[in-house]
């Protein structure tokens, strides 16, 4: 198997031999695994049948975090948009999004079972993205998987540049990385080509840089629940331009170049510490207490 280690080179190899970009990923990961591609496929399959658990799960449950500051928003949400008399300026889809990325944030508060994808702090981003489509589109569960094993990849090459926490690099290698891994997978979902999915991938990423890692009370709550929404849905919007045609101007791997630098300036007290941003204002402190 020919060593694949920039976006580039994948790009260049799945096009110039008919491939579609998860075929890549999906046949690196079972050489590298020693394993077969089917193998790498059913192990995807039961961790989207976790996804789907942590949702469901997270929907059902209204019970408060350990600290009491989280557990019922993803409810506040989906019980908005099941009310199809609203008056909102997007569709059911758009609220659900949401609420799936909310609940699974809070069944991992309350240490329930997630897929890391790519931390627990942005478990939220790519299985509410990808499970909302899947839903609403009525998507099969072999794209669904491919669209994982998109994100998947995509994540991996980022992480060969830049470690995924943000105690390394803040929250652009968290939420941040998250969201181009669910814009990509979106973009695939759509039967987007493989440029497109990288462009989508790039479009979400170039967009978080800079993005702090301050979680109030050293917990992974606030801002973490709620900015798994945010991203989920930034994601789609990233890949919606791709699919229109839109190219973002810097090349995918040139963006991950960025982040990293941005990481290693970005100062330790915006890095997981709670030693500054949100975790230090006046309410937030309070939650120390």
């Amino acid at each position: 198997m020919i060593k694949l280690a920039t976006f580039a080179e994948i790009l260049e190899y799945a096009n110039n031999n008919n491939k579609q970009i998860f075929e890549i990923f999906q046949e690196q990961e079972a050489h590298l695994q020693e394993k077969s591609v089917k193998d790498i496929r059913n192990k995807l399959t039961e961790s989207l049948q976790v996804m789907q658990t942590s949702i469901s799960h997270g929907l059902a449950n209204k019970e408060l975090s350990a600290s009491g500051i989280s557990g019922e928003d993803s409810n506040k949400i989906k019980e908005r948009y099941s009310n199809m008399k609203i008056k909102t300026p997007f569709g059911q889809m758009y609220g659900y999004i949401i609420a799936y990325a909310l609940a699974i944030l809070e069944e991992n508060l309350r240490m329930g079972k997630i897929v890391a994808c790519p931390t627990a702090g942005a478990c939220g981003i790519v299985p509410a993205s990808i499970i909302a489509y899947a839903q609403n589109f009525s998507i099969n569960r072999k794209k669904q998987i491919d669209a994982l094993l998109t994100a998947g990849g995509i994540g991996k090459v980022i992480s060969n540049k830049v470690a995924l926490a943000g105690a390394i690099a803040g929250c652009q290698a968290e939420c941040g990385v998250a969201s181009a891994m669910a814009a990509g997978a979106l973009t695939e979902l759509m039967d987007g080509d493989n440029d497109q999915v990288v462009h989508a991938a790039a479009l979400a990423l170039k967009n978080v840089l800079g993005l702090v890692c301050d979680p109030v009370a050293g917990l992974v709550e606030i801002p973490c629940i709620k900015r798994n929404g945010f991203f989920a849905i930034h994601a789609a919007t990233a890949s919606e331009m791709a699919l229109a045609g839109i190219k973002s101007a810097i090349p995918l791997d040139e963006v991950v170049d960025a982040m990293k630098q941005v990481g290693v300036l970005m100062s330790p007290l915006l890095k997981e510490s709670s030693e500054a941003g949100l975790a230090t204002t006046k309410t937030g402190l309070k939650h120390l207490k």
